[in-house]
């Protein structure tokens, strides 16, 4: 039998979708899972994005062009001048999902075998990403103690080799939480000049910030304009995951004629949930629906870090952005609990699914303790599962 390639080989399974057997067998056993482990919001898509596609859906479903329709381009460049962020048609690509967007960027500034360095704990699929780039990870290590801000300049640059090329980094950040300041990323900023590095920033949750926290832009950084670039997707802040509706933008004219030609090797993004986001994007309500989907995430993130600072040997930060908070827990293999919360575990018939935070780390035995909870349920489920994940702690560290 002829065998796989190395990158088949090599490429992980995701930590936050590998426990689903499970959480199907508990369901047909009769047990209520409460979804903690995936970032699916469940505050309904806007209408106008839908009456977009309905409005579009006739005659023939054509390829869009590969750098996206110059309408949704152009509405994007309105949304993001709200921001005081200033780009052109032929500064964005839309890509299928932030996912592509995020590969297109490593293709373009990277070869097989070279190094990023990103701050761990972190997206876990970023893993997949430079495995199938063939590129390395190198980690910046952040801790829950400190609240996951970024160590000193001296720490990142110890971790700079002749093979790095880029910092790649999300802002607000997944799995923790946190919200950059921008002393720190201009720190990053001043970094990727001194040793010419490109600035890969993942801004897909940048209205997702709390208590008055600010996400500022990479493409808001003054003198980098030669090596930002920006990664984003509409999956969070309009609720439309499906969609799979991503942009990748940089000010480098190289970068862009990169990635085109690797959009040009996929045909085309989605061209029915363009029209959809057109149709959205130019409507009054946008606003208004982001802003209620903020204070209602806010809501969902104080019944969760609230809850967890009552639970005897649980640390965290308290989250400043996204809807993601990391907890260090009371157990030596949180894979080992999410799994026993699935198959042996269940406070009135209900339990929880939890994504373990190893995978969300490249360092080996970090995070070993630790998951990620998603805030993503509404409030009073929320609260609900909160009270069977402290009843599990109580039920698993008592018999271990």
């Amino acid at each position: 039998m002829p065998s796989i390639s190395w990158r088949a080989r090599i490429v992980q399974a995701s930590p936050i979708r590998k426990l689903k057997p499970l959480a199907d067998q508990a369901k047909r056993a009769g047990k209520r899972v409460y979804h903690l482990n995936i970032g699916q919001p469940d505050i309904p898509t806007p209408t106008e994005y839908f009456d977009g596609i309905r409005q579009a859906a006739q005659g023939v479903l054509a390829y869009s062009p590969s750098q996206g329709l110059e309408e949704a381009l152009d509405a994007l460049a309105e949304y993001y001048r709200t921001f005081d962020i200033a780009l052109s048609r032929d500064e964005m690509i839309i890509t299928t999902g932030g996912s592509e967007a995020i590969t297109f960027a490593l293709l373009a500034v990277t070869d097989v075998g070279d190094q990023i360095l990103v701050p761990e704990p972190y997206y876990t699929n970023y893993n997949s990403y430079a495995q199938i780039t063939g590129i390395q990870i190198v980690p910046i290590e952040t801790r829950a103690e400190d609240g996951f801000r970024l160590p000193d300049r001296k720490s990142i640059e110890a971790k700079i080799t002749p093979k790095t090329k880029a910092i790649l980094f999300c802002n607000p950040g997944n799995p923790t939480g946190v919200v950059y300041t921008r002393a720190e990323l201009e720190m990053l900023a001043e970094i990727a000049r001194a040793h010419n590095l490109y600035l890969i920033a993942d801004e897909v949750y940048r209205e997702f910030t709390y208590d008055g926290a600010q996400a500022i832009s990479v493409l808001q950084l003054s003198g980098i304009e030669d090596r930002a670039i920006l990664v984003d997707s509409i999956s969070k802040r309009f609720s439309a995951c499906g969609a799979r509706i991503g942009v990748i933008a940089s000010k480098n004219s190289s970068v862009m004629e990169s990635a085109l030609k690797f959009a040009q090797a996929r045909l085309s993004p989605p061209t029915l949930e363009q029209y959809g986001l057109i149709h959205l994007l130019r409507s009054s309500r946008y606003r208004d629906f982001v802003r209620e989907m903020i204070a209602e995430f806010t809501r969902r993130r104080d019944v969760v870090y609230t809850e967890l600072q009552t639970m005897p040997g649980v640390i965290c930060a308290k989250p400043q952005g996204a809807f993601y908070v990391t907890a260090k827990l009371p157990v030596e293999d949180a894979e080992h609990f999410a799994r026993w919360l699935l198959t042996d575990f269940s406070f009135e018939n209900e339990t929880v699914m939890l994504a373990p935070a190893a995978e969300f780390y490249a360092t080996p035995g970090k995070g070993r303790d630790e998951v990620r909870i998603a805030y993503v349920l509404n409030v009073d489920a929320l609260k609900r599962a909160m009270k069977v994940l402290r009843e599990a702690l109580l039920s698993y560290t008592k018999t271990r």
